[in-house]
């Protein structure tokens, strides 16, 4: 499958092209980056891969499908773009504004006849792949409560506007994760921290309680402003704890420049050191790290395509995330539960 990039930013750069290039049966097609200085760097990174100026150049050019990795303001046009012209669809998150905005799109798909995802990739996490294991194999007895936190202390990243804030951005991600592990939700709560400081009132935190229809809890949070750089897991369950705090493993390789195509055995796994502790029947053991590799999305993605096997993340799936975070918005605003 011959894929293209929108979007040359962070995203582009470090969450996308890297895994397209080290997915198997794909091929990094080209780029779109408009200004000079992107284009440079696209062809620093992947010299002699074409770099378009527009979306409707590269569909000009032919591509089997194209991820949309522009600012989030930008996203819905291109996506209804790409698909108009019969191209299968990778959307970044935060898949749309809201609900609706995403269910649009889910729409526009099935009209087009295509096939539209949407990139939660940490899905493919190694400590949620870890903690999946862990509750897959029974160990725990029944779920009752999962507890997610994840601090970045990284303020010049928080994007502000009307569709920005934390929720929608590593929120969609910490959801999305929930509702994987512990199926859909019926009722929401949660706080949000607010800031100003950018000059606009922006989301900076958040605390979202979510009751899953399986009767299980989880707890998501999160902050950009608050100095803390900490991740950390515990899954209660009828048979005992398990309990894992780790590092943001892909993405600090990522940004220390390496690249999963040049080691992937290697690639995605923590270090013995964050060995989450499984506690269960009067005994605890260490859980070696799972190995996550986001490249394993565009695996699955192309085989989808191709009628080979399930998608990695339905935009249907989008859909129920954004829900969750209209719940906690609403939530927030009228300090009370939501029921889904």
């Amino acid at each position: 499958m011959r894929i293209g990039v929108v979007g040359y930013g962070v995203g582009g750069k470090y969450f996308h092209a890297p895994f397209i290039e080290a997915a198997e049966e794909v091929e990094l097609a080209g780029i779109v980056a408009r200004s000079e200085p992107k284009r440079a760097e696209v062809q620093a990174d992947y010299p002699g891969l074409p770099v378009y100026e527009s979306l409707k150049e590269m569909l000009a050019a032919g591509v089997d499908a194209v991820t949309i990795t522009t600012p989030p303001h930008t996203r819905r046009d291109l996506v209804l773009e790409a698909l108009a012209a019969g191209v299968h669809v990778v959307a970044d998150k935060p898949f749309g504004p809201t609900a609706a905005a995403g269910q649009e799109l889910v729409d526009a798909a099935k009209e087009a006849g295509a096939v539209l995802n949407v990139f939660h990739n940490r899905r493919r996490d190694a400590d949620i792949l870890t903690l999946a294991n862990v509750l897959s194999s029974g160990e725990l007895g029944e779920p009752w409560r999962v507890h997610s936190i994840m601090d970045q202390d990284s303020a010049d990243t928080l994007e502000v506007g009307p569709t920005g804030g934390l929720l929608r951005d590593l929120g969609s991600h910490l959801v999305d994760q929930m509702l994987w592990l512990l199926g859909p939700a019926t009722h929401v709560h949660a706080k949000l921290d607010w800031t100003e400081r950018f000059g606009e009132r922006t989301d900076c935190g958040f605390f979202i309680t979510l009751t899953h229809a399986s009767g299980a809890l989880s707890t998501v949070s999160a902050t950009k402003l608050n100095h803390s750089t900490t991740r950390e897991l515990r899954a209660y369950g009828s048979q005992g704890s398990y309990i894992a705090s780790g590092a943001d493993v892909q993405a600090e390789a990522l940004f220390a420049g390496r690249r999963p195509a040049a080691d992937p055995e290697n690639w995605g796994i923590d270090v013995p050191g964050n060995a989450g502790i499984l506690a269960v029947n009067g005994s605890s053991k260490r859980i070696p790290s799972a190995q996550g590799n986001y490249a394993t999305f565009y695996t699955e993605f192309a085989r989808a395509v191709r009628g080979e096997g399930p998608e990695p993340v339905p935009a249907e799936e989008g859909v129920r995330t954004l829900e969750v975070l209209d719940a906690a918005r609403l939530s927030d605003a009228e300090q009370r539960v939501v029921a889904l």
